[in-house]
């Protein structure tokens, strides 16, 4: 959008808020949810709580207060939110089905470096902010696409990753950051599925759900996707676990015993009958990329047995850079390979969503010491992204226009 357009969507944004009304009870408070918000789309250099008081002349106090102590339901917000992008944006039940992309979800999680050791769940861990173990808070996504390629998309739920020996097990810590009791460690595939159970609650469905390696790892994630009856493709690690074949007998130590997926591509009989197709992926801002790829229905290994029925494996091999990439997937096995890569493709979408939250709307600006106050502001810049989202989504349409930042063709 130009910079002319943002100016003039002030009555947009007070109509879009006003759908919001009804989290609070004191019409004061929605005044601070006004402030803040028109902060968050402002181009203040920084978007934490004192610049975005200074400039809409409020007492920075009073604007600290409206996130950490003032009395209005952000987990009633963030429902809203999601049953507004299911009303608003998603297509009605049974008018996309699995021979379609639809509605992808992405869950992911991003990283923000930080100074100190009291902004709430913050240790020296992994910070892919700064692309190593740095002093940074963790946080956990669910994110969606709707329609494919050029597509709204929108981030649907965030939550804190809570370090177990650094948070969780010092409760007084917990206590003079606002943490409540009930608040615990939870690891991030487990929070990433109370957040996919929550979108669900509030009419979201997803055709498709994908995740990198790290999700994919794990086989009780995996395993409670099955459960939820929800489609994914998941990137899974080169050392991660499946049958190519029925075992006729189980042992640890022979033969039969489960292969990783490197060996089951390189050895297992499902894909030595397998062809090799070539892909080309166009990217709107990066030149196109050449994937070799092949696929075959394998077993998973679960407590080293194998499962009742057969997934997807997908190994794809890089022309231009040399990368292998392995998917694993329990959509049908009638399900065309150029489906299923355009789903796992699509994956490159959360990272924009989170470039954009964080240098536009100020996502990692948050500085503060309270628990409440840091999930509030993901709320609200989630409100923020999703009213930018819509508007640019109306814009495109008026002018006709269609912005495909990625398409796939098969090539022999």
């Amino acid at each position: 959008m130009t910079a002319e357009q943002i100016l003039s969507l002030g009555p947009a944004l007070t109509h879009y808020l006003h759908d919001f009304r009804k989290c609070f009870q004191d019409t004061r408070t929605i005044g601070h949810l006004h402030s803040y918000t028109r902060g968050l789309l402002s181009d203040l250099p920084r978007k934490s709580v004192e610049p975005i008081a200074l400039a809409a002349g409020s007492a920075v106090r009073t604007l600290q207060e409206f996130l950490t102590h003032h009395r209005w339901d952000h987990p009633a917000m963030r429902d809203e939110l999601q049953r507004r992008v299911a009303r608003e944006h998603l297509p009605a039940p049974g008018e996309t089905c699995v021979d379609k992309l639809g509605v992808v979800g992405w869950i992911d999680e991003t990283s923000v470096a930080k100074k100190g050791d009291k902004t709430p769940g913050v240790q020296r861990q992994h910070c892919g902010a700064t692309g190593k173990i740095d002093n940074c808070v963790v946080t956990v996504h669910l994110a969606c696409q709707v329609g494919g390629v050029g597509g709204l998309m929108s981030l649907l739920d965030s939550d804190l990753f809570l370090p177990e020996k650094t948070w969780h097990q010092d409760r007084d810590r917990c206590q003079k950051a606002h943490i409540p009791d009930e608040v615990v460690y939870r690891s991030k595939w487990k929070i990433a599925l109370e957040q996919l159970d929550r979108s669900r609650a509030n009419g979201i469905v997803l055709n498709w759900l994908t995740f990198d390696e790290w999700y994919g790892s794990k086989p009780e994630f995996l395993e409670e996707l099955d459960t939820r009856g929800q489609l994914y493709i998941a990137e899974v690690p080169i050392n991660f676990m499946c049958f190519p074949t029925l075992p006729k007998y189980h042992s640890s130590q022979n033969a039969f015993a489960p292969k990783r997926v490197d060996n089951a591509v390189s050895h297992g009989k499902p894909f030595h009958k397998a062809q090799w197709k070539t892909f080309s992926l166009a990217r709107k801002t990066l030149g196109p990329q050449h994937w070799r790829v092949k696929a075959a229905q394998v077993y998973l290994s679960r407590d080293k047995r194998p499962t009742a029925r057969t997934y997807w494996l997908i190994v794809a091999n890089n022309l231009d850079t040399g990368e292998t990439k392995y998917f694993i997937s329990n959509a049908p096995p009638k399900t065309a390979l150029k489906l299923l890569l355009k789903v796992a493709f699509t994956r490159a979408g959360i990272e924009h969503v989170f470039r954009l939250v964080k240098t536009e709307i100020g996502f990692g600006h948050f500085e503060g010491r309270s628990y409440k106050g840091l999930l509030r502001h993901m709320i609200l810049c989630q409100l923020v992204l999703l009213f930018v989202a819509e508007q640019t989504d109306r814009l495109r349409q008026e002018g006709g226009g269609k912005d495909e930042t990625l398409e796939l063709h098969e090539t022999f």
